[in-house]
């Protein structure tokens, strides 16, 4: 006698679960959406960087190309140039004298315009409007503003006896004119940004505590207004230590060598005089890394305590 034991008909087996194809495709989705953005980073950034590396290791005259590799020599004949130190001594000078007045004007501005006023809208508009000029452009027209001979000024400083653009001291001060005019809308917007972010409940607590207004600005409104003005900061020294276009076209680096930024002897290096793209590719270097340096001591500066080092 045998006992039929019922057997159970074999079960499929699980599907897979959806989720690993879901998040491949949507990895994948990721990568499409980054690689035009990672494209454009690599053909603008990372390949011209690394030729300026490799030119800066080489001897590499402006028509004749590669000529062999000659590291250390570019680095030494780029800080033996005559004109190094002095730009060095004056893109810093101009850089904190720039940095001070745009940061300064920037959230005066920014404190002025804040308020509920029948003229707000006008005045922050006629303030914003010089950074829609270029820098080229607006370097042009004061060129023209302040040439000796066409000059709009040109009889009042004869009359006076003074030069906009003759001597070292007027020279640089021309120049943060122009750009204290042409930037400080900017600025002014960026720290607007950064006031609107505070919180009101702030001032209304520090107020019924009995803080005057300038116990608000120095405990309330410099703290929480931090990260606005390490942002503004970090543009307005990077932009300052690369400037060029408001000293080429006002100044032509005179009078008598005076106002040669770093990066205006870079372009003397490579296309005036020497034509050497090896040894003004060294000089980029170098400007390069003190642009790190001086970027990462900044934000060390602009750290909060409680972040640690």
């Amino acid at each position: 006698m045998s006992l039929d034991v019922p057997t159970r008909p074999p079960s499929t087996p699980p599907a897979p679960p959806a989720a690993p194809r879901r998040r491949g495709r949507r990895a994948l989705s990721g990568w499409l959406y980054a690689t035009p953005t990672a494209v454009f980073v690599v053909a603008l950034f990372v390949a011209p960087l690394g030729l300026v590396l490799v030119m800066s290791a080489a001897r590499w005259p402006l028509l004749s190309g590669f000529r062999g590799w000659n590291f250390p020599d570019n680095y030494a004949k780029a800080v033996d140039n005559r004109f190094f130190l002095d730009s060095v001594v004056f893109t810093v000078k101009y850089t904190v004298l720039a940095t001070v007045l745009l940061i300064g004007l920037g959230l005066g501005l920014a404190l002025l315009v804040q308020e509920s006023t029948r003229w707000k809208g006008l005045l922050r508009t006629s303030i914003l409007v010089p950074s829609a000029l270029g820098l080229a452009s607006a370097s042009l027209l004061f060129y023209v503003l302040y040439s000796p001979l066409a000059g709009p000024l040109s009889p009042l400083m004869a009359e006076l006896g003074a030069t906009f653009l003759g001597t070292p001291n007027a020279a640089l001060w021309s120049t943060l004119f122009l750009i204290v005019w042409r930037y400080a809308g900017f600025y002014m917007l960026l720290m607007l940004v950064g006031l609107q972010g505070i919180p009101v409940e702030v001032y209304e607590a520090a107020r019924m505590d009995g803080a005057s207004r300038w116990q608000l600005f120095r405990h309330v409104t410099l703290p929480l207004l931090r990260p606005t003005l390490a942002l503004t900061t970090v543009l307005c020294v990077t932009g300052s230590l690369l400037a060029f276009e408001q000293f080429y076209i006002l100044t032509k680096g005179g009078p008598d060598n005076s106002t040669i930024s770093v990066v205006q002897l870079v372009y003397s290096v490579a296309f005036q005089g020497q034509n050497d793209l090896g040894v003004a590719a060294a000089l980029s270097v170098l400007v390069l890394g003190a642009l790190v340096l001086v970027n990462v001591l900044q934000l060390r500066a602009f750290r909060r305590p409680e972040e640690g080092t």
